[in-house]
C-alpha cells in the first residue's frame, strides 16, 4: 500500500515539474528571445548573429552557454574590423538538436560548417572557447578546407584524467536524466544559477551586466539541460579520438589563448601540449586569468584573431 502511495505521491510530483519547467521555459524565451537570424541547414536550424564587414571571423561558444556570451562585448568589438558571426551550438540557445543522443564535436562541426556556407562566409577565422574550442578544432580537421585560422581559448585538446560531476552523471543517464532533468528545469533556484555564472569567472569578477545579458534562465530548459550534459558526457572520448589526427594542422595558422588560474581547462593539460605539437601555433599565457579570458581579457583574444587572420592572409589563405 505504501509502494502504491510513494509511486503515485512521485508521478504526480514529477508531472507538476513538467508543468512548472515549461512554465519557466516560456518565460525565459520571453525574457531572452532570439536575437539573431536563423539559416536552414537541411531539416536544423540554426541561431546565428552576423555584425560588422570584412574578412569573416566565426565565435563558437562554450558549455551551458549560448552565442549571447560572444555578443556581450566581444562581437562588437571585432566589427569594427571583420564580418562577425556567432552561433548557437545544437540544443542550446535556438539551434536545433540534431537527434537525442547528445550530438558529437564532429556533428557539431559539421553543421556550423555547413551554416557558414549557406551564409556565403569565405574561410573564416574559427575561435571557439571552452567546450566551443573543442568545437572548432573538430572543424578544423575535418574540413580544413574551409578555415583560415584557428583560434582556441582555454578549449579542451588532449584527453585528460577525471570524470564527469555528479550532476552531469547524473543528467546524461538515460534513465536517471529523465527523472531529473524536469526537477531542476522546475526548482532550481535564480539564485543558484546566478552563482554558477559567476563562479565561471574565477578567479576573476564576472564584468557588470554579464548576468542580464547571457540569458542564464535559458540554459535550465530541459531539452538544454539534457543536450549538455550529453555533449560532457561523451567529450573526453570525443577528444581522444580527434587527437592523433592534429597532424592535419601542421600548416594552419593556430592561436592559442589560455590563462594560468583556469582550474576548469588545465593549461598544462590543453594549450601547452598543443602548442608544443603544432609546428604554426603560437600561445599566449594570461598569468592569474581563469577560464574567461575572452571577457577579463579580451583585448588578448582580439589581438590573437587578428594575428590569426594575419598570418592566414601572409600565407595566401584569407
Amino acid at each position: 500500500m505504501w509502494a502504491a502511495y510513494v509511486l503515485a505521491f512521485g508521478a504526480a510530483a514529477w508531472g507538476l515539474s513538467h508543468l512548472r519547467a515549461g512554465l519557466r521555459e516560456r518565460a525565459a524565451e520571453a525574457a531572452f528571445p532570439p536575437s539573431g537570424q536563423f539559416v536552414e541547414v537541411g531539416t536544423t536550424r540554426v541561431h546565428y548573429v552576423t555584425k560588422g564587414e570584412g574578412p569573416d571571423v566565426v565565435l563558437i561558444h562554450g558549455m551551458s552557454g549560448n552565442l549571447r556570451d560572444m555578443t556581450f562585448s566581444l562581437v562588437d568589438r571585432l566589427a569594427q574590423d571583420f564580418r562577425v558571426t556567432a552561433f548557437d551550438r545544437p540544443g542550446m540557445g535556438y539551434t536545433d538538436r540534431l537527434h537525442d543522443a547528445g550530438e558529437t564535436i564532429v556533428e557539431q562541426a559539421a553543421l556550423l560548417s555547413a551554416a557558414t556556407r549557406a551564409l556565403g562566409l569565405e574561410k573564416p577565422v574559427l575561435m571557439g572557447q571552452s567546450y566551443g574550442g573543442s568545437v572548432a578544432l573538430a572543424w578544423a580537421v575535418e574540413f580544413p578546407e574551409t578555415v583560415s585560422a584557428l583560434v582556441l581559448t582555454a578549449s579542451p585538446s588532449h584527453p585528460w584524467d577525471g570524470g564527469m560531476s555528479r550532476l552531469y552523471k547524473v543528467n546524461s543517464h538515460p534513465i536517471l536524466g529523465a527523472l531529473a532533468i524536469p526537477f531542476e528545469a522546475a526548482w532550481v533556484p535564480s539564485s543558484y544559477v546566478q552563482g554558477v555564472v559567476e563562479t565561471v569567472f574565477d578567479p576573476q569578477d564576472m564584468p557588470p551586466g554579464y548576468d542580464r545579458h547571457i540569458g542564464a534562465p535559458l540554459t535550465i530548459r530541459r531539452t538544454a539541460l539534457k543536450a549538455n550534459a550529453l555533449h560532457r558526457a561523451g567529450l573526453l572520448d570525443q577528444i581522444t579520438e580527434l587527437e592523433p589526427r592534429y597532424d592535419k594542422l601542421s600548416v594552419m595558422p593556430v592561436e592559442l589563448v589560455h590563462g594560468t588560474a583556469d582550474d576548469t581547462v588545465g593549461l598544462g593539460i590543453h594549450s601547452e601540449p598543443l602548442a608544443d605539437r603544432l609546428p604554426h601555433a603560437r600561445l599566449t599565457v594570461l598569468e592569474g586569468v581563469g577560464h574567461m579570458p575572452h571577457h577579463v581579457r579580451e583585448g588578448a583574444v582580439v589581438e590573437a584573431i587578428r594575428r590569426a587572420h594575419e598570418r592566414a592572409r601572409d600565407r595566401g589563405d584569407d
